[in-house]
């Protein structure tokens, strides 16, 4: 079952960057921000995570964890966290299970043909494991700064 605004969210578990295994439970106490995005290393991909990079200190500062989330590979993750210099881990979900619970999985076309893509999303969680905000069909530009103000407001809330 996907998950759905002002109600909690199922704990999750999946293999992460630097070694890591995420868990939702394990971050009770503080704010969750999980943007799904569709493929490492690609230029939407790239510029999306740099914003969650450059205000990752903004984030912190609202007692907020941010974490990337694809269906690539650790080893692919690692090396994208690396080259970007991202201070955030990245969530692995080969076998799409996150992207189920989110409901993130859609049906794209390029160049005519049909595909299941990640359909760029993120979710705000609060401090109790609630989910309290989503943005889906993401465009890049101004996203994050949308996603940090909300992580603030919720924060003083």
């Amino acid at each position: 079952m996907a998950v759905v605004i002002d109600t909690p969210v199922a704990d999750i578990q999946a293999p992460a960057t630097s070694g890591q295994t995420f868990s939702l439970a394990g971050l009770k106490g503080k704010q969750v921000v999980l943007y799904f995005y569709p493929k490492d290393s690609t230029p939407g991909c790239t510029t999306e995570g740099q914003g969650f990079r450059d205000q990752y200190a903004a984030f912190q500062a609202a007692n907020t964890e941010v974490f990337g989330v694809s269906r690539d590979s650790v080893k692919s993750h690692e090396n994208f966290k690396a080259k970007q210099a991202f201070p955030f881990e990245l969530i692995s979900d080969k076998d799409e299970a996150v992207c189920q619970l989110f409901d993130v999985i859609k049906l794209k076309k390029l160049y005519g043909k049909e595909y299941l893509g990640v359909d760029r999303s993120t979710f705000l969680i609060d401090k109790d494991g609630v989910l309290r905000q989503e943005w889906r069909g993401v465009k890049v530009p101004g996203h994050v700064d949308a996603v940090l103000a909300a992580a603030q407001a919720l924060d003083k809330a």
